[in-house]
């Protein structure tokens, strides 16, 4: 039986770096409704929806024809977004098997990503379907905002960390990188229902708090995070700059 799937993009109007970013303007529209458009567009999901918390983010994409739910002020993360959105979806009647978390601040996502993440739950043993990327540079490696993973020869993740992983004891690195053989992990999540109503009542791990890195509580909790590899990268908005980055990209297509 097919999976209905349900695509939820969390958007905040706070952002310490860059304030009301859902909103900023990439030519005749919102950057969310970007990302909406796109998601709705790839036709892989049963419905897709904007979640926030905020009056503005909600009138501009009604504004704009999109699908917006409110949701709590409280939430910590955008995993527990996804999750009171479902359960508001599901007291409506409506069910869902599988929830992707697409960034709302990632304009460019492509259809090819959202399959691959879709595709990972083909893995019967998948609670969580990520992405990773192979690293091309040194700097990238070396950069601690880039996030490296690590996995097993079924696909599934042993680690993550901002440090790079594996540590190089034979101080190869450069050919590692050459050879494909350290990967970043991109940012977009898939969850199982069931797994997502029971990871956000966890209580915050060892090395989630060491890292700061979310995933890294689901594993230390035994579930499974498989992780697809894509050659697409993301890229994100976190300043004024990155968006006036973006605007160029797409007007130069």
């Amino acid at each position: 039986m097919k999976n209905k799937i349900l695509a939820v993009i969390p958007a905040r109007y706070a952002s310490t770096r860059f304030e009301g970013k859902p909103l900023a303007m990439i030519n005749d529209k919102p950057m969310v409704m970007w990302v909406y458009d796109a998601a709705v567009k790839s036709g892989l999901f049963n419905k897709t929806v904007v979640a926030t918390d905020d009056t503005r983010i909600y009138n501009a994409v009604k504004q704009y024809s999109g699908e917006v739910i409110m949701t709590s002020n409280d939430l910590k993360n955008g995993t527990e977004r996804c999750l009171q959105t479902l359960s508001l979806l599901e007291k409506e009647g409506l069910g869902f098997d599988i929830v992707i978390n697409i960034q709302g601040d990632e304009p460019l996502i492509q259809k090819k990503m959202m399959e691959c993440v879709i595709s990972g739950f083909e893995n019967q043993y998948a609670d969580i379907v990520t992405l990773k990327k192979a690293i091309e540079t040194q700097d990238e490696l070396n950069d601690r905002n880039v996030v490296k993973v690590v996995c097993n020869k079924d696909g599934r993740a042993l680690y993550f960390s901002r440090n790079a992983v594996p540590f190089c004891r034979d101080n190869n690195t450069e050919e590692l990188i050459q050879s494909g053989k350290y990967f970043k992990h991109i940012g977009i999540y898939g969850y199982r229902s069931s797994a997502l109503k029971k990871i956000v009542h966890l209580e915050e791990s060892f090395l989630e708090k060491t890292e700061k890195l979310e995933q890294l509580r689901w594993l230390e909790n035994g579930y499974n995070i498989v992780v697809k590899t894509t050659d697409t990268d993301t890229v994100g908005v976190d300043t004024k700059e990155d968006l006036e980055k973006i605007i160029r990209i797409i007007n130069t297509k």
